[in-house]
């Protein structure tokens, strides 16, 4: 898998590196969806994903769900929308090092800022609203991971922003390579989720602040898919007990994946090589489409790392004329 994110990294590159959000709206309007829908429905938000894209693309609220879930939403979309923004002007940041205590504080004030008008946290004081550190004590989660006390968490977040900024001058010098930067990124992620410096909403907001490492680092975004919740807060209390591989290799794939889905398509030529996962459509399936390169059906290339790969020009003649060849 980390040979894979490697091959992904290189191949990004020769692309000419992560489009910005504004010259490729659509790219980042689907990965801003689907972020938005499966980070919030981890934690219990009920929406479903044409809800979510109705509520952030028209601010109409589809269905009857509960106001605090719409509102969840519309936070986590407004937080995202910043994170995005962040590869528009990647010189803006590097003299500041790759993340600070102020970002990940203003990314909980978004995240969580139009919730806590409908629904604030029960246990919450007034020194513990969004954007503002915790000042109760948590109990241990159940998979064992332990929060510090509350007196700790600045002092532990400073050294958690150290930690990032070293890692993104490593990246930046090569002293860490692309395929040991997802066991990197998942050690951090789950040193953020152990500090957890918020009362509430530190899930939402951990992922958000990976996500603005990222981008940053000119990678997509990672999404957690609410299927894969389970399997995602196992890799955390693995990683929390000294083991990231099983979290690194579920940010890895999901790097991949949104590159290979949204990203290659839209910045390769039409004739441009690409992995086949990136040309599938509703219409046109991975599946069919490997289907017929296999039957030589489509023109594609079986590459030595078993990857299909074809190019726009290519799907779009076997689309045209798929039923025309096998009246034949």
């Amino acid at each position: 898998m980390y040979a894979r994110f490697a091959a992904a990294a290189d191949e990004l590159r020769r692309f000419g590196g992560l489009p910005r959000p504004g010259a490729a709206e659509q790219i980042w309007d689907e990965i801003w969806h689907l972020e938005a829908h499966n980070s919030t429905a981890i934690e219990g938000n009920t929406l479903v994903l044409r809800e979510v894209e109705a509520l952030l693309d028209e601010r109409r609220a589809v269905g009857a769900k509960d106001l605090k879930d719409y509102m969840e939403v519309l936070g986590y979309g407004e937080a995202a929308r910043w994170v995005y923004g962040q590869a528009l002007e990647p010189a803006e940041w590097r003299l500041d090092g790759l993340i600070t205590i102020t970002e990940v504080r203003q990314i909980h004030h978004e995240t969580m800022a139009m919730v806590w008008e409908v629904a604030p946290h029960p246990d919450a004081t007034a020194d513990e609203s969004p954007g503002k550190f915790r000042r109760h004590d948590i109990r241990p989660f159940g998979k064992g991971m332990r929060p510090p006390s509350w007196t700790d968490v600045e002092p532990q977040l400073s050294g958690w922003v150290r930690e990032a900024n070293d890692f993104g001058e490593a990246v930046r010098t090569g002293a860490c390579s692309p395929a040991e930067l997802p066991v990197w990124l998942a050690a951090l992620h789950c040193g953020f989720e152990r500090i957890h410096p918020f009362i509430d909403g530190n899930g939402r907001v951990g992922r958000l602040v990976l996500n603005l490492i990222l981008v940053r680092l000119g990678y997509p975004p990672a999404i957690i898919f609410k299927r894969d919740r389970d399997r995602y807060l196992d890799a955390l209390a693995r990683a929390d007990d000294g083991d990231p591989g099983a979290l690194g290799e579920l940010i890895a794939r999901s790097v991949i994946d949104n590159l290979h889905r949204f990203v290659v398509p839209s910045v390769a030529g039409p004739e441009r090589l690409v992995p086949l996962s990136s040309l599938a459509t509703k219409a046109l399936s991975y599946q069919a489409l490997r289907q017929a390169a296999r039957r030589g059906r489509l023109e594609a290339e079986l590459a030595s790392d078993g990857m299909w790969r074809s190019s726009r020009k290519a799907v779009e003649t076997y689309r045209r004329n798929r039923f025309k060849r096998s009246q034949n």
